[in-house]
């Protein structure tokens, strides 16, 4: 399995401040909860690498869903 296979599950994603400064990425998944801080750079860089993946898939057809 990859980036590119699809899967069949919901997972609700939250992104928010940290009263320690950080940026949190909080990810729940069946019963899983995932909370992942970032140092502001760091959040930055990932959200600069989203909006790379957004033009791609634009470019791309950006396949439907739904």
């Amino acid at each position: 399995m990859g980036i590119d296979t699809e899967r069949d599950i919901e997972a609700n994603l939250q992104i928010g401040p940290t009263d320690a400064g950080m940026v949190r990425l909080f990810i729940e998944a069946g019963g899983t909860e995932i909370p992942m801080d970032f140092e502001p750079d760091e959040a930055l860089e990932i959200a600069e690498e989203i909006r790379a993946a957004a033009a791609a898939a634009s470019q791309a057809g950006g396949k439907k869903r739904r």
